[in-house]
């Protein structure tokens, strides 16, 4: 008789619903997002980070978002955009304001792929809220809201994820409800 090993890693994938190990990415802006494709490659298509794309074209980040990362992209949407005081996108999008739509586009990017269950873990052990360094070099407060992970900017803001764990080629995108602020 042949004794066969357990591990956990083993133990975990037979409690998983048949098929859950093999999660497609959700849909976001009505496009399938492709985790063989890059943050920008695969941000293009989608219809409601339209905004978001011009900008990431105005503040010269394609070729950084393009790379090989990884990143974790905060991701707002066309709406959360919208929420923003009248003209202000239409204001940072001008070449003379290049720097500060940069810095507000790396606030909403944290190094490394960090998914939600690691973000997650990470809030419960900093006691119900984890601290995020961004790319521009200031921080975010990450902390739960029932069963939501909310994002606190330096203005006191906040953002909720709404669509979590896009996985890219180089990076996770998370989907979010408002423009976080440095």
């Amino acid at each position: 008789m042949k004794l066969v090993r357990l591990t956990a890693l083993t133990l975990a994938a037979a409690a998983l619903p048949l098929g859950a190990a093999m999660a497609k990415n959700p849909m976001v802006g009505g496009a399938a997002m492709y985790p063989s494709k890059t943050i920008v490659e695969n941000a293009v298509n989608s219809k409601d980070h339209t905004t978001l794309v011009a900008a990431v074209k105005a503040a010269g980040l394609v070729d950084t978002l393009n790379g090989t990362g990884p990143f974790t992209v905060f991701a707002p949407t066309n709406a959360a955009f919208d929420r923003l005081p009248a003209g202000t996108v239409d204001m940072l999008v001008k070449p003379e304001n290049k720097a500060t739509l940069t810095k507000i586009l790396t606030y909403h990017v944290v190094p490394g792929r960090v998914t939600s269950a690691q973000l997650a873990a990470k809030i419960r052990a900093g006691h119900g809220k984890a601290m995020l360094t961004t790319v521009e070099g200031g921080t975010l407060t990450a902390k739960m809201s029932g069963r939501n992970i909310v994002l606190v900017d330096a203005k006191g803001g906040s953002s909720t994820v709404t669509t979590a764990d896009v996985m890219q080629k180089n990076g996770v995108i998370h989907v979010v409800n408002a423009v976080l602020m440095p």
